[in-house]
């Protein structure tokens, strides 16, 4: 489970079936992509942070500034980053013309 100030996050399920084992990427994703400082804090505690990067360079989805912001605080390279790739974003295009 986790704790109740991070179930905003999860809207679009029930919170209380989520579990940090389990979920582990999602949960990332989320607190990465719009997570507060507590949000934050409590991923750093609970996660490894390879395991952090790892959901960072390999998820897509991510906002343009979230991941930008998180690719520099990691010191992490544009070419190691899945939605940084030019077939990613042409995909895009492809997919939603407009």
């Amino acid at each position: 489970m986790i704790p109740k100030y991070l179930h905003k996050y999860f809207w679009d399920t029930n919170p209380n079936n989520v579990s940090a084992k389990k979920d582990n990427r999602d949960i990332i994703y989320r607190i990465l992509n719009e997570g507060d400082v507590l949000a934050i804090k409590w991923m750093f505690k609970n996660f490894d942070i390879n395991l952090i990067k790892e959901a960072l360079m390999k998820r897509r989805g991510f906002t343009p500034r979230s991941l930008n912001f998180w690719r520099l605080f990691f010191d992490i390279p544009k070419n190691k980053i899945l939605c940084l790739n030019k077939p990613c974003k042409k995909g895009q295009k492809i997919l939603w013309p407009y």
